[in-house]
């Protein structure tokens, strides 16, 4: 018997999609999901937002946690990088309105099980983990 899964369980059904899914078909699943990252509110400008400088394109996130069992995570990527934006957004579909602890929980690798390992550079696969570094880090202080 397996050990339950770290990940809430729309992160862990995004996984499961992923896995589901052969070569360039993940590919085109992370540009699906690029097309799906939600827009920033109104009273959130992406100035006032904290840049991930390890992501190669330019990615802000913002994040919400006033309401530690609601966490709100709101990111911002140019639509010419759709790697990024992917990311992001299987970030926001995946943890948006989680409690802390479950965020916090997330294994660090967890974007290892999507399989894009031999698709994507290992830059751009580290943009994907500093980003969810710095939501934990937001979480933990």
């Amino acid at each position: 018997m397996t050990a339950p899964s770290p990940m809430p369980p729309a992160l862990a059904e995004v996984v499961s999609e992923f896995a589901e899914m052969q070569g360039q078909d993940k590919l085109t699943l992370l540009l699906e999901f690029a097309n799906e990252l939600p827009p920033l509110p109104d009273d959130l400008e992406e100035a006032a937002m904290e840049p991930v400088p390890e992501c190669q394109s330019p990615l802000f996130l913002h994040v919400d946690a006033d309401d530690r069992d609601h966490v709100r995570l709101y990111f911002s990527a140019p639509a010419e990088a759709p790697t990024t934006r992917g990311f992001a957004s299987i970030l926001a579909t995946g943890l948006d309105e989680r409690s802390a602890d479950e965020i916090l929980a997330v294994p660090d690798d967890f974007y290892s099980e999507l399989g894009l390992g031999a698709l994507i550079s290992p830059l751009r696969l580290r943009g994907m983990s500093a980003m969810l570094t710095r939501i934990k880090r937001r979480l933990a202080q």
